[in-house]
């Protein structure tokens, strides 16, 4: 078995699985209203290609797998592609990231599917706050995060997006929320990410702020979790809480960045804040052999860049999160 090593000796071990560029919701920063751009369904990777390229990147040493969109339960038979990759040689770790308005009928389905952790999208407690921000109903993600509770699912990972003069003012409601329910809590800054994304720079918040800002409220310890995501943790003293700070902005984290994202018509991005892509629908139904994918796959790989470039050039990026994946 071969690592994959970037070109800046990172080792690639995670691979961010959009199975769908399709949401429910239409959150203000994610996707514009009215947004039909869609990808067309013949251009989706199949179950079966999905299923051949994350074989090839087990075999390359990834263990890790997120599986997000879009809205990932939009996907027709998800329980069934997470059990085929549950069961692939390599893959120790099978996650989902989701918004909940679906797991109460999904959630028992995925659990016993192998998904074992899952990431829900929650930025605000209030129903009116919820429905301007999405367009959706708070109370259908409120019954999917019971629901997830209920199945088995842990840790369950609750992200939320801080806003200025949008939800900044319930950064210690959300930490109550999650000690209640045994939650794990993680912060986001705002991404320029497509035209939406940019426009969110204007409710900016800078992470270190909230951070100390919850220090003057709760006692704050070094706290780790597993995974392989970007955030840094604390733990609140005296409880089980854990808070992650994402910080892309305010505190880059690409010098440990372990991911690549496959979007959900077959292309390979190689950073959510560059350019670096790499093709593969078009070559797996030419027919190349298992051996050539993991060529390709390599060969991608060599294109990652060291960083993004978020804060030099906010403008560069022109696709919207869900078109790249979560």
């Amino acid at each position: 078995m071969t690592d994959l090593i970037d070109p800046f000796g990172r080792r690639i071990d995670y691979v961010r699985l959009s199975v769908t560029d399709r949401c429910d919701l239409r959150c203000k920063y994610c996707m514009p209203e009215g947004f039909k751009d869609f990808e067309e369904p013949a251009h989706w990777l199949t179950p079966e290609e999905i299923e051949r390229v994350i074989a090839a990147f087990g075999r390359l040493g990834t263990r890790r797998v997120r599986i997000t969109g879009g809205e990932p339960l939009v996907r027709k038979n998800l329980p069934e592609l997470a059990a085929r990759l549950a069961a692939l040689p390599g893959i120790e770790d099978l996650s989902l990231s989701t918004n909940a308005t679906r797991l109460d009928n999904h959630g028992q389905a995925l659990f016993e599917a192998g998904i074992s952790r899952i990431n829900v999208s929650l930025d605000t407690l209030k129903p009116e706050r919820f429905k301007e921000i999405t367009q959706g109903k708070l109370e259908k993600v409120l019954n999917g995060l019971m629901a997830a509770k209920q199945a088995g699912f842990h840790p369950i990972k609750i992200n939320m997006v801080v806003m200025k003069g949008v939800n900044d003012d319930e950064v210690e409601e959300m930490v109550e929320f999650c000690i209640e329910h045994d939650f794990t809590l993680r912060f986001i800054e705002t991404m320029p990410m497509g035209e939406t994304g940019r426009a969110a720079t204007d409710q900016y918040i800078n992470l270190q702020d909230v951070k100390a800002r919850l220090a003057e409220h709760y006692e704050l310890i070094p706290g780790m979790m597993p995974g392989g995501g970007p955030a840094r943790y604390v733990q609140v003293a005296g409880t089980e809480l854990r808070i992650g700070f994402i910080t892309p902005i305010s505190q880059h984290f690409c010098e440990t960045c372990n991911r690549v994202r496959l979007s959900v018509d077959g292309t390979l991005y190689m950073c959510l804040g560059q350019e670096e892509r790499y093709p593969l629908r078009e070559l797996l139904r030419a027919g190349i052999s298992d051996a050539e994918l993991e060529q390709h796959i390599v060969r991608a790989i060599a294109l990652k860049p060291e960083r993004h470039e978020f804060n030099e050039k906010p403008e560069q990026v022109l696709r919207f999160m869900s078109m790249t994946g979560g």
